[in-house]
């Protein structure tokens, strides 16, 4: 059986202006890697750390629950602070685009990019991405059908807790929209579901930042960092830090 080597936070250091990035449910930082080592080259610091459980197996990955990744964000943001960072702009993706809109309600940021974030999610959909996750990760482990469909009833059968706290996470944060007043950019993909340009608009409506544009990309499904269009999201998200007062 092979082994899965799991993946890692990342600081990348790159200038004296810092960013946070926050990757996505289920996935890991390597969705930040590409725009974190363009931000550096273009003399920004990048941080992305990884959410407890991330990167590991489904069984381990919803024994936490967003009160635990909210923590690592909050050690994310600690570790750019005491590297020296007065200022520290946040990138998030999907729930990392939640996070960062949580990050912009109650701590200071320079300025926000969210991406691929939903406004609401029901329990059932969140439970099916990960057994989406499950059965993709035993198969890269290597498992036979057999041991696979064993485990993955077994994982049916554990609790929904994590996932019922990740519902109320985002109904807590989008119930806060009008406390972000930094500057905020919004993305997200034609080619994602429907949700995702509703809840980017409804975002861009209930923010109360002077500060404010909505972006949706012809050629983007969900993980907008690695997909067809990442020239342009990378180039649009250098030119709102750029364009940010440091």
């Amino acid at each position: 059986m092979m082994k899965i080597v799991p993946p890692k936070s990342f600081y990348y250091k790159g200038g004296e202006k810092a960013v946070l990035l926050l990757h996505s449910f289920t996935s890991n930082t390597s969705d930040m890697k590409k725009l974190g080592r363009y931000l550096q080259e273009n003399k920004y610091s990048c941080h992305a750390p990884l959410y407890r459980g991330h990167g590991l197996t489904a069984e381990e990955l919803i024994t936490y629950g967003p009160s635990d990744w909210w923590k690592d964000v909050l050690n994310g943001y600690q570790l750019l602070k005491d590297e020296g960072f007065k200022k520290i702009a946040v990138i998030g993706l999907s729930l990392g685009g939640v996070f960062a809109l949580k990050v912009g309600q109650e701590l200071n940021v320079n300025g926000v990019v969210t991406m691929s974030v939903p406004t609401h999610r029901e329990v059932a959909v969140l439970q099916e991405r990960v057994f989406h996750y499950a059965k993709r990760y035993k198969q890269i482990e290597g498992k036979n059908g057999e041991q696979i469909n064993l485990e993955m009833t077994q994982i049916q059968n554990m609790s929904v807790a994590s996932l019922v706290e990740f519902q109320q996470l985002i109904d807590a944060t989008i119930a806060k929209l009008a406390r972000i007043t930094s500057p905020i950019s919004i993305f997200y993909g034609e080619l994602d579901e429907l949700l995702y340009k509703e809840s980017a608009n409804f975002v861009y409506r209930s923010v109360t930042s002077s500060q404010k544009s909505i972006k949706g990309y012809p050629n983007s499904t969900h993980l907008m960092t690695i997909g067809s269009d990442i020239e342009e999201v990378n180039k649009d998200i250098l030119t709102f830090l750029n364009n940010l007062i440091w």
